[in-house]
């Protein structure tokens, strides 16, 4: 019998149940099997994947959506894989013309490596931003932060969804609420009684992951990231926002390296809605 060729291979939602063939399509690509990040985002997303006939998956990516289901108002792609025997034959632009289809007018963002910025940018995605990848062991130098911070508790939700919606720009409830199942340490700042900030920290490999961050100035971000750092002994890993020196600066003084750069790229909008003073880091680059 023939083999299907890839045009002629469908496209499909993922669920939970291919979360062992996204990982292995990962680790296809020479990247981290992730399982930990594939579940919560088959779980808070949508998958697509093209299924291959010898078994496995040809190619996967991930959609996040914010604001109303009936209409979202932000839409973020992540995790676009192809399988690398089918590299450089069009699957992975397949699934993305797909994918911007199905979104239809829904703004949409995602980061992208420099390999796959070019796919991207034919597709009409324009860059908006670049994020800058950071890892190591951060070590305490100096006077410490001048902030408080806790951990975040149940009654603190609110609050959390409050200023996450003010600075993200649009509603992630869904997100948010699945948090304290999928992070180590979930953390928040305050002064005069009114939440400043909040942060967590994720397991992700060998790494915890820092993400999202989202405070109302630098001094708030700096103490989260090292109350954070505080209870873990693993590398710390985050993407930040290259407007923010500052912060940067500061981590690179403590420890942590400059690994790669991001684009951050929009399709349907010229900039991304909220306020990226206040927005420091994603949950995960995926995802947004």
């Amino acid at each position: 019998m023939p083999t299907p060729s890839l045009a002629s291979l469908p496209i499909r939602r993922l669920t939970l149940r291919d979360l062992t063939a996204c990982a292995d399509l990962s680790e296809d690509r020479g990247w981290p099997r992730e399982e930990h990040k594939w579940s919560f985002l088959l779980t808070a997303g949508t998958g697509y994947g093209i299924d291959d006939p010898e078994g496995g998956l040809v190619s996967a990516c991930v959609v996040t959506r914010y604001g109303p289901h009936e209409r979202p108002a932000l839409a973020a792609i992540g995790m676009v894989l192809v399988a690398g025997r089918h590299a450089r034959q069009g699957v992975g632009r397949r699934l993305m013309r797909h994918v911007v289809s199905e979104m239809g007018p829904t703004p949409l963002t995602l980061h992208a490596t420099p390999y796959g910025k070019p796919l991207y940018e034919e597709l009409g995605f324009k860059v908006t931003g670049r994020a800058e990848m950071l890892r190591g062991h951060f070590s305490p130098q100096g006077p410490g932060p001048r902030v408080a911070t806790r951990p975040a508790t149940a009654e603190d939700l609110g609050a959390i969804l409050r200023l996450d919606g003010e600075v993200f720009g649009t509603d992630r409830t869904h997100i948010i609420t699945r948090l304290p199942a999928f992070v180590d340490h979930l953390r928040v700042a305050e002064a005069d009684g009114r939440l400043t900030g909040y942060a967590a920290v994720w397991p992700n490999m060998e790494t915890h992951v820092v993400g999202p961050l989202i405070a109302q100035d630098t001094e708030t971000a700096k103490a989260l990231i090292a109350s954070l750092a505080a209870h873990t002994d693993r590398p710390l890993r985050t993407d930040i926002d290259v407007r923010h020196e500052e912060l940067l600066a500061w981590a690179k003084e403590r420890g942590l390296e400059s690994v790669a750069f991001n684009a951050v790229m929009s399709h349907g909008i010229t900039e991304l809605p909220g306020d990226w003073r206040q927005r420091f880091a994603p949950l995960t680059v995926a995802a947004g």
